[in-house]
């Protein structure tokens, strides 16, 4: 009885979600009308008349009189996102008599901002569809921003110091909800700076705001079958790099710059993790693809200087064949999309938040090995010391998490090799596994509406896990098949 009690309450705060995000999804019906594809307002009515139908009726349900619970909430995101995602599939239905699971798939790849696609010709596909898929990147992109400042907010770590400003002890914002409020106003700025960037390139109106919206939002559609390279165009490439690398900073530097009218970005760890990164990645592809991929100094520094902003923010966008590249190459390029952008922004990966916590704790029990009993060793973060528990409790979640992440990929390429094309090596699977999971899309060609039909399901969870750091996600799973202790 307790257990339904609790997942009603669950999918009652679904509902709560279904009803809001309904009138969103309404946007692309706009962009039917301003094509004249008058046969696409049935198959894209449906989105947010299926979200709204769905609401009313899932916010009936009776919920619990307890109070709201961290593990409630997150049965409720994990369930919204694969909903989500399953309800954005319909136009590619109803639009393109897509199959099912390909439907999902692109919806799966919309709502977790994978660059990855079934559709079989983008080049014919209607302008509304593909303002859909790019749109579904968007919104998701807040989306998972707002999951995240709230998850990072209840923590025992970072609650009293993530939302405060640098040097002062009053915090930043009265409320999560204000917190989100301000971080959406700042999301459509750097959308708009965005389309006004790109526009200086030469590409059309429709091209830049789809463009923009992928981008910023770490998603990688494009409108092409060619992709970036369809442009032939240096200078959107070039333009690019810096909008991958704003969606994947932390957007509370973004307010704790217009809240104090003075730049702060270095004073963050994760922004100079993400340098140093960008900086290793640079150099290493550089190097492979002149002696390795016998290319020269300039094309080799161009293809290695996007690849490894547009694998590390975990965009997706790709200047290049990577079929063709050597496995050491590969395996690197692997190595940055599992590692992705930072926390609190719309890239995925495990976030670099988390490779510092993870180094740091590991340095600390190794210092404690070597130590007497009766020597304490400190645990800072920002400067200040972590009481002994909250550190080894808040370490341990990390580590859990990580190891879950490994866990997650080894299983699902395992199961992927199973059914794989012959013509991809296990390198290119690996490669491709961990792209999905980290929500990249980077791909080396294997990823198409031709693979097995078992291998895009296992796709489409590995998708779903990765965008949401796979707690929530294991969490649904307890509550469907244990119920709460």
């Amino acid at each position: 009885m307790q257990r339904l009690s609790h997942l009603s309450t669950i999918i009652a705060d679904v509902g709560d979600m279904f009803t809001f995000i309904a009138p969103f999804t309404a946007v692309p019906l706009i962009v039917a009308i301003l094509f004249s594809e008058w046969d696409m307002l049935i198959p894209m009515a449906a989105v947010p008349v299926t979200f709204f139908l769905l609401g009313t009726v899932l916010r009936i349900l009776p919920r619990t009189n307890r109070g709201v619970r961290l593990s409630m909430a997150m049965c409720s995101v994990a369930l919204f996102w694969l909903t989500c995602a399953m309800v954005s599939g319909i136009p590619f239905i109803l639009g393109l008599h897509m199959g099912f699971t390909d439907a999902f798939f692109e919806g799966m790849a919309g709502w977790t901002g994978t660059a990855f696609s079934m559709i079989p010709s983008l080049d014919t596909t209607s302008h509304t569809l593909l303002f859909w898929r790019t749109y579904m990147q968007w919104i998701s992109g807040i989306g998972i921003i707002a999951f995240m400042i709230a998850l990072a907010s209840s923590t025992g770590l970072f609650s009293s110091r993530l939302f405060r400003t640098e040097g002062r002890d009053e915090p930043l914002m009265p409320s999560v909800i204000a917190t989100v409020r301000a971080i959406w106003k700042i999301y459509g700025m750097l959308t708009f700076f965005a389309i006004s960037l790109i526009l200086f390139t030469g590409l059309s109106l429709w091209e830049s705001v789809n463009l923009a919206l992928s981008a910023i939002s770490s998603g990688g559609f494009t409108l092409h079958e060619g992709g970036i390279l369809y442009y032939d165009n240096t200078l959107l490439q070039i333009i690019l790099i810096p909008i991958m690398i704003a969606g994947a900073l932390p957007f509370k530097l973004y307010y704790n710059i217009v809240q104090n009218r003075r730049w702060t970005f270095f004073g963050d760890e994760q922004v100079k993790l993400f340098f140093l990164f960008t900086g290793i990645g640079i150099a290493v592809l550089t190097y492979d693809l002149i002696f390795f991929g016998n290319l020269e100094i300039l094309p080799a520094f161009n293809q290695g200087v996007f690849l490894t902003v547009s694998t590390l923010t975990t965009t997706g966008f790709q200047n290049a064949n990577l079929h063709s590249w050597a496995s050491v190459t590969l395996l690197f390029l692997t190595l940055l999309t599992f590692i992705g952008g930072a926390s609190g922004s719309t890239a995925g990966g495990i976030k670099l938040n988390r490779v510092a916590l993870a180094l740091r704790a590991l340095l600390w029990w190794f210092r404690r090995l070597f130590v007497s009993g009766k020597v304490l060793q400190p645990f800072k973060i920002e400067g200040r010391v972590i009481p002994r528990a909250t550190a080894e409790l808040e370490a341990s979640k990390n580590m859990l998490i990580i190891i879950l992440s490994v866990v997650t990929i080894f299983i699902a390429t395992l199961a992927v090799l199973q059914f794989h094309i012959t013509t991809y090596s296990i390198t290119d699977i690996v490669f491709e596994v961990v792209s999905a999971f980290s929500t990249c899309g980077t791909s080396t060609g294997y990823v198409s509406p031709d693979m097995p039909i078992i291998s895009k399901w296992i796709f489409i969870g590995v998708m779903w896990l990765g965008r949401l750091e796979v707690i929530p996600v294991v969490m649904l799973f307890i509550a469907l098949f244990r119920g709460p202790d």
